[in-house]
This record gives structure tokens, sequence and C-alpha cells, in this order.
């Protein structure tokens, strides 16, 4: 793919040699002189111009991008440039870094953002994911809402500990992508069986996460999770 990024800063940065390793083509769009250091990730095109302006965008031929990364540590910048970007340019994939939580509801397709990658939100996940078991942790959200990474952590007393994947009725619309067991990651297949303490990766949509947790911790563990809540 070919890929720009606006903001070279250390997260533009991180991310550009992420993909470049992965054998992107990379394109980094930064405003500020003094954060112009090819040095640090060499492989990938430089360009000094402001990624809010129509005329920078056309120099740099953002028209022929497969992604752009709206990547600086200002969201009405990541916002301006995620609009151009799908609107002025017609780009197909448009990624944004959000860093204030009060700003998150903006970041959605009217700005022409297809993914927002909320920085308070994955940390606040993390934490959750961590020190939550016998509850569903949203991870990450995909296309607007259209569909999240959720995870549940099993308790001894969820109803299929010992049971193969085959025997969970999962809901339409939902997933289980992953199991982490201690430092293992499993692809599930049918004959898995689940263990107390796996870690449970589903992709589902929002409407039926409330029927997963009910399936994967039964009645009881849903009301155990409910009272510690309040």
């Amino acid at each position: 793919m070919k890929v720009a990024i606006a903001g070279a800063g250390n997260v533009g940065r991180s991310i550009a040699q992420e993909l470049v390793d992965n054998g992107h083509q990379v394109m980094l769009i930064e405003r500020e002189q003094a954060r112009l250091t090819p040095s640090k990730v060499p492989a990938a095109e430089w360009v000094l111009a402001d990624a809010c302006e129509v005329s920078s965008l056309q120099q740099a031929d953002l028209a022929n991008c497969d992604v752009v990364v709206a990547a600086t540590g200002d969201d009405k910048v990541n916002l301006v440039v995620s609009l151009l970007a799908k609107t002025e340019f017609a780009v197909p994939r448009v990624v944004a870094r959000v860093n204030r939580a009060e700003n998150e509801w903006l970041f959605n397709e009217q700005w022409g953002v297809d993914v927002s990658v909320s920085k308070p939100r994955m940390m606040a996940a993390l934490v959750e994911e961590a020190v939550t078991v016998g509850d569903l942790v949203r991870l990450m959200t995909f296309r607007q809402g259209a569909a999240n990474l959720v995870e549940i952590t099993l308790p001894p007393s969820a109803p299929y500990v010992g049971h193969p994947v085959r025997d969970v009725p999962l809901p339409r619309d939902s997933a289980l992508v992953a199991i982490l067991r201690g430092k293992r990651v499993l692809v599930p297949s049918q004959d898995d069986p689940l263990e107390a303490g796996d870690e449970l990766v589903f992709v589902c949509v929002p409407e039926v996460e409330g029927e997963v947790r009910g399936v994967i911790l039964g009645s009881s563990g849903v009301e155990t999770a409910r009272a510690a809540e309040v």
C-alpha cells in the first residue's frame, strides 16, 4: 500500500517505521522543520508541508494514496486532514488519532474518518482487560461502531469451561477470533476446549454484546458482574 501519514512526531514516526518494515510505501507529511528528521525513518518519503492545505496535499499526490493516517497531536488538525483526504482526494481508507476523549464523538464518517483510534479509550480498555475477570471488556471499535473487538476472561464458574468451542451457541453476527491462554495465542478450532482463565476475544456487532456475555458467563455470571458494578 501507499500510505500518507500527517504528523511526524513520535506516533507518526512509529507508525511509519512499522509500515515500512511490513513492506509498504510510506510518506510522512510534517509542517514543522524541526520535526523533519528523515534519518529516523530513512525508507520513508518526507515532505515539509501543511497537511491542512489542499495545495500541499495536491503536491504530495494524496489522491494516489491507499490510506491516510492523521496522526498529529492536535484533534482539530486530524479532523481537517481526514475530511480533506476523503472529500477532496477520495482516499479509500482514512485512520485518525484521537488525543482527547471528549472529542471522540467527532471522529466519524461525516468528518471522513473510517477508523478512529482513541488513546484514552485504548488505555482504559487495557486497564480493564488486565484486571477484569468474568465480564465483557470492549477493546476496540471498527467502522464507526459497526463492530467491536471485545474480550471476556473466563471465570471457573462459566458454563462452558471444559467444553469444546463447538458447544458454545454464539449469536449471529459474532465470532470467537482468538483464545489467549497464558503466553499462547490460539486460533480457535471447533474441537478446542475452553479453560478457566482463558481470555476469549470476539468480534461482534454492538447489538449482540449482551447475548455474547450471557452465553459465555451464564445468567449467574452476568448477575455477579452486574452486582459488582453497583
